[in-house]
């Protein structure tokens, strides 16, 4: 007897598919990928970590939360959302600068890092108390000539200029350049609420007053060496708050001017839809998981090792079962 003779009884259909359906979902346990071209895009996510990010009115889940921590959620989804190969790079801004955590890293296989570090970020890294925007985004452009590879940048803020511009601080940007996409972020509400004043152990003190947040920073903040100091007074009461709102209005003339696009950051969608349309940095090969095309591979062959007189009589026999007394 012949080897073939004696696997013909192994080779039948009711024993043969089953038997590769087994296979396959074997392979699909070890998440085996395949190099497939894809647009690769490199993003920095710069995140405002000034006072005024910690003004609450942001609602997520029904939870009313502040700036800050609904800016993080929002890069918590835009980082999973991001399809692997893609590399991301998260950075702050405060001050008058933007400054990189790191340059930017692949997504797959850095995931619960980068979201490690997201969920750590808080106010008490910023090193200073102003933030000066426009001043902010002349160090991004900087900040992205220097990383490895083309970069975009979404940048997530409430547009507050502190100290408030006036003739003295207006930086001109008359000549500035993006140098890639960018995306700026509007996060905050568009109804006024006083910012919250914290000490060094993120105790609160009070609010911050109208006094100390608009004439002592027009004052005594236009000299590059005071840039960043704050006094340590609060509103006495609440009529005397410096109440913040969301400067819309600022940001999108701000993007007008740099050439760059704007978001509101209250739709999650709209923030993902206009950073799908970045161009890419570049195509490239990237791993695509093939585990579950294996699987329902697996589930065809199984449903397919029934011949269709077998599927009916097993479907008939279930249908027609008694129920057990």
């Amino acid at each position: 007897m012949t080897a073939l003779h004696r696997l013909k009884p192994y080779l039948h259909r009711d024993v043969l598919l089953p038997a590769i359906a087994l296979l396959l979902l074997v392979i699909a346990a070890f998440k085996p990928t395949i190099p497939v071209p894809r647009n690769i895009y490199s993003t920095m996510l710069v995140i405002d970590i000034s006072q005024s990010m910690n003004t609450k009115g942001m609602s997520w889940r029904g939870e009313d939360i502040s700036r800050l921590e609904y800016a993080k959620h929002l890069a918590h989804d835009l980082v999973a959302s991001m399809p692997c190969g893609s590399r991301v790079s998260l950075a702050f801004f405060a001050g008058l600068s933007v400054a990189a955590l790191y340059t930017p890293i692949e997504v797959c296989g850095n995931y619960a890092v980068i979201q490690e570090t997201i969920s750590h970020i808080e106010w008490r890294q910023a090193w200073s108390g102003n933030s000066r925007l426009r001043e902010g985004v002349d160090s991004l452009a900087r900040l992205l000539r220097t990383m490895p590879e083309p970069t975009h940048a979404i940048f997530m803020t409430d547009g507050e200029e502190a100290p408030h511009l006036h003739a003295f601080n207006t930086r001109d940007l008359t000549n500035f350049q993006a140098g890639s996409d960018w995306l700026l972020v509007g996060i905050g509400s568009k109804e006024p609420h006083p910012i919250p004043k914290y000490d060094e152990n993120n105790k609160m003190l009070g609010y911050w007053s109208a006094e100390n947040f608009v004439l002592q920073p027009g004052v005594a903040q236009i000299s590059q060496q005071n840039i960043g100091t704050r006094d340590k007074g609060t509103a006495l009461s609440e009529n005397d708050r410096y109440l913040s709102v969301m400067d819309e209005e600022y940001m999108i003339q701000l993007s007008q001017e740099i050439g760059v696009n704007y978001v509101n950051g209250d739709n999650l969608e709209a923030v993902k839809s206009a950073m799908n349309q970045m161009k890419p940095s570049r195509r490239d090969l990237s791993p695509m998981n093939i585990d579950w095309l294996l699987a329902l591979a697996a589930g065809g062959l199984v449903l397919a090792s029934y011949t269709p007189q077998r599927l009916r009589k097993l479907l008939k026999r279930v249908l027609h079962r008694k129920p057990v007394k």
